[in-house]
């Protein structure tokens, strides 16, 4: 069975919010990587939605579907901003995201019950 602890969950999270995207600006985005960078990181906003919950965190609450900005049609728009040249990398951001917290809502469900 496959087990991972709080503290792990916690850095794996951080890291593939933080970490992750600072490497694949540098991958793939030649001179521009810190610019691009900065976009993934201004896709970390759409956790603004947070606020609108109560309570505003709760560790083992799956933020996928619950929240306006995390909703299914939310992440529908986001990637259909990925045909476009204008969106694409802020599009790019907010799947990552939301693949970073559908991942972390997996391993609540491991950890919470």
């Amino acid at each position: 069975m496959f087990y991972i602890c709080r503290q792990m969950q916690f850095f794996l999270h951080y890291f593939l919010h933080l970490i992750f995207p600072a490497a694949i600006a540098y991958t793939l985005g030649g001179n521009r990587w810190k610019k691009l960078y900065l976009i993934l990181l201004a896709t970390m906003l759409v956790d603004l939605d947070h606020l609108l919950a109560t309570p505003v965190f709760s560790a083992c609450r799956c933020s996928i579907n619950f929240h306006p900005l995390h909703s299914y049609y939310a992440i529908a728009v986001y990637f259909f901003g990925l045909f476009f040249r204008k969106t694409r990398w802020w599009s790019a951001g907010l799947l990552l995201h939301m693949a970073t917290d559908g991942l972390d809502c997996y391993l609540s469900l491991k950890t919470c019950a």
